[in-house]
């Protein structure tokens, strides 16, 4: 259908794949690291609370299920040193996920640290720390993880690798189920053989790398740390783990399938040769066209059978260790997401294979193309389908579209996915515009305008032109070599001459002949402009026969031009073809987007569900878990008298709105010291509802300290917090404050 373009050409191919890599990259460089997928909804003591005397054990609640050690929790005293017990309790309760860990008694007052570290069940890791006080908030010098898990360098690489492996897979399956379903002589194809193999190396090399990197992912996030043969051991009893070595194990089979493809499968369908082959069979008798026949259905069904249960079970890898396998309804999610996985790959690993062999390989036959055309067509109405379900199950309400990171990215997947579809719908235009064209060449053919025709359909496969201008090629090919074997000798010189112009002829015959009067654009590749690049054309200055020069070198170099000025002209011609140069350009912008759209799904991976972020918010009164902690402020105020200056702290918990909040206050002087005054007020205010002022007695309950409890706010937002600090009869101020309520 369409040849190799030439090298400008081939310069355009790459700028466009490098535009959308780099589109790409800046997507996913904004992607690292990872969001959390398993959501830390509370704590006991909760964050920056301040309890009377130490709890006996530090407890964590989660979203979703998570995999935890004995090091998963560490509570640091305010000079930093671990004081928890180092084992781990589970706490677990129904769907309650609940886990914490003991600590000794006799704690003594102040700031304690709590970093906690997990891996959510959809082999993510999670990661945060916070802080509660004993008596009375102290400073700590207590260091907390500035790196969150799953980020850094390691978080970079997993993620690129995770990435790769996606690409990798769809281009290995996508290829191969090209080859077997739409054009079985592509397996006799180079680049399609490079692109299958190489994307089995590409997703075998990500499995490994992915492995050797969960260690660092999930722990300590120090690259060196992919050696640790331990963690590896470690790594290899958990479900993502179990996942990587069985993608590895199926990676093998996968190995076996390729070289069956390319391999026998590739020899059953060689076309049969004209020469010798031909009479060597007569020799030993013809082979039977039904057992050829029968012996490639056999071929194309075992292929077939093998490789959608290969493909299948790799899909799963992702389905068992990925956002399938946590959540709602998990055991028909993860069919779903296999289907989802594998018609992504049936459609955008076939576009790749179609791009280069439409770039980089003989003609494309229309009947391939057109087999692509439907399977494309059912690979979307499947990724359509299992694409509602997911997005059903993964965001829950039409506001998390919006209101979520998950939602965004997943309405930025579907104008992709709606892009590609566009662009298709245009290459689909381009493919019937290719029939159509043929029916009107055989209609010319029949009505005895063999010139014309030919003239017309000297880029087709099916045509017998490019099969004469292949074999004028070879026969140039010959005669440089024998051009460079020349020794000065005219009797070796006359041979090769004689082939050359054999093939030049020959070449000049099944090259379309120009029309008498030339469409202006396509007079420079048929009107006389382009008749110097044939032997029978020579240039205004005579060029010297190849086969008479003296001097061997220069035979050969002058053949050599003249075989690729022949080549040049047969590729000028065959991309002249309006049809295909149009398929050839929608099917590279396809292929554009779908690396954009491979990048926004794998990025979608590593996000946050918007129904989990909506369920935490939900647990957290309708705010997110940044909103669900207690609120701090620090005011600091001066009633212009003596001893007027201080800093009051005010911790109002949980600090939710229809709760019994509980309020607690400290004055301090300017060196720290705890400080009495005879009268504090405090009352909230919410001036978009007009509510308030809502009076707050705090009783006092020990030198620099006031506490009140059963502290109500009806709604939630933003209120302001006005407090009244009295210091003599007449030394008073009133500090206001925002404050934001869940």
């Amino acid at each position: 259908m369409v040849t190799t373009g030439p090298p400008a050409r081939r310069s355009a191919v790459l700028r466009m794949l490098v535009v959308a890599v780099a589109l790409a990259g800046a997507l996913f460089g904004g992607a690292v690291p990872a969001s959390a997928h398993a959501a830390l909804t509370g704590s006991t003591p909760a964050q920056g609370s301040v309890v009377d005397r130490a709890p006996e054990q530090v407890s964590l609640t989660f979203s979703e299920g998570v995999a935890m050690g004995d090091d998963s929790i560490r509570v640091l005293d305010p000079h930093g040193k671990r004081v928890d017990r180092g084992k781990l309790r589970n706490l677990c309760s129904g769907a309650t996920v609940k886990y914490g860990t003991g600590l000794p008694p006799g704690l003594g007052n102040g700031t304690y640290t709590v970093a906690w570290q997990a891996v959510s069940a959809d082999s993510h890791p999670v990661s945060g720390a916070f802080t509660f006080s004993v008596g009375a908030p102290s400073k700590s010098s207590a260091a907390i993880p500035q790196q969150e898990a799953g980020g850094g360098l390691v978080g970079a690489l997993y993620g690129i690798a995770r990435c790769l492996a996606y690409a990798g897979f769809v281009l290995m399956a996508g290829g191969a189920a090209f080859v077997v379903a739409c054009r079985p002589a592509a397996a006799l194809v180079r680049s399609v053989q490079r692109l299958v193999v190489q994307g089995w190396a590409l997703l075998t090399g990500t499995t490994v790398a992915m492995l050797l990197l969960r260690t660092p992912y999930t722990g300590s996030g120090d690259l060196a740390d992919v050696f640790d043969l331990g963690g590896l051991q470690q790594v290899l009893l958990t479900k993502p783990g179990a996942a990587l070595v069985s993608r590895l194990l199926l990676l093998a089979a996968a190995a076996l399938f390729v070289a069956v493809l390319f391999g026998a499968f590739a020899r059953a369908h060689e076309p049969a040769d004209a020469g010798g082959a031909t009479d060597a069979e007569g020799e030993a008798g013809a082979v039977d066209p039904a057992e050829e026949a029968r012996r490639r259905k056999d071929l194309t069904f075992g292929l077939g059978i093998g490789g959608v249960i290969v493909a299948t079970g790799l899909a799963a890898t992702w389905a068992m260790a990925e956002h399938a396998s946590t959540g709602l309804q998990p055991a028909v999610a993860m069919p779903v997401d296999v289907l989802h996985l594998l018609a992504v790959a049936a459609w955008l690993g076939g576009l790749a294979t179609l791009l280069v062999s439409l770039y980089w390989g003989p003609p494309v036959e229309r009947t391939a193309v057109r087999r692509f055309s439907r399977i494309a067509f059912g690979s979307v109405v499947v990724l359509a389908a299992t694409g509602v379900y997911q997005s059903w199950r993964q965001v829950g309400t039409w506001s998390a579209l919006t209101g979520t990171a998950y939602g965004r990215l997943l309405l930025l997947k579907v104008g992709l996915v709606a892009v590609l579809v566009g662009i298709a719908w245009v290459s689909r235009r381009w493919t019937a515009r290719l029939g159509e064209a043929r029916a009107a060449e055989d209609t010319a053919a029949a009505a005895g305008a063999g010139g014309t025709a030919a003239a017309t359909d000297a880029a087709d496969v099916v045509d017998g032109a490019d099969a004469a201008q292949e074999t004028g090629e070879a026969a140039e090919r010959q005669s440089a070599k024998a051009a460079g074997k020349a020794t000065g000798k005219a009797a070796a010189g006359a041979p090769a001459a004689s082939s050359t112009a054999t093939a030049t002829a020959t070449a000049t015959a099944a090259s379309p002949a120009p029309d008498p009067a030339p469409d202006p654009e396509e007079t420079p590749d048929t009107a006389p402009e382009a008749a110097p690049v044939t032997a029978l054309n020579p240039d205004p200055e005579p060029t010297p026969d190849p086969s008479t020069d003296p001097d061997p070198a220069r035979a050969a170099q002058l053949a050599r031009q003249q075989a690729a000025l022949r080549t040049a002209r047969t590729k000028r011609l065959r991309d002249a073809d309006p049809e295909r140069l149009g398929l050839r350009r929608s099917v590279l912008a396809e292929a554009s987007v779908a690396v954009v759209l491979l990048v926004v799904t794998t990025v979608l991976t590593a996000t946050e569900p918007a129904r989990t972020e909506a369920a935490v918010q939900a647990a957290s009164g309708g705010q997110s878990t940044a909103s669900n902690q207690p609120q701090v402020l620090t005011v600091p105020f001066d009633t212009g008298g003596p001893h007027g200056k201080g800093t009051a702290r005010v911790d109002l918990d949980p600090g939710r709105s229809g709760n019994a909040n509980e309020l607690r206050l400290r004055l301090s002087d300017p060196s720290g010291k705890a400080m009495d005054v005879p009268e504090v007020k405090v009352s909230f205010t919410q001036k978009a509802k007009k509510l308030g002022p809502l009076p707050v007695v705090p009783r006092h309950t020990g030198t620099g300290h006031w506490r009140a409890s059963g502290v109500q706010l009806p709604v939630p937002g933003q209120w302001q917090l006005s407090l009244l600090v009295r210091t003599s009869d007449i030394d008073q101020v009133t500090e206001i404050r925002n404050v934001k309520i869940g």
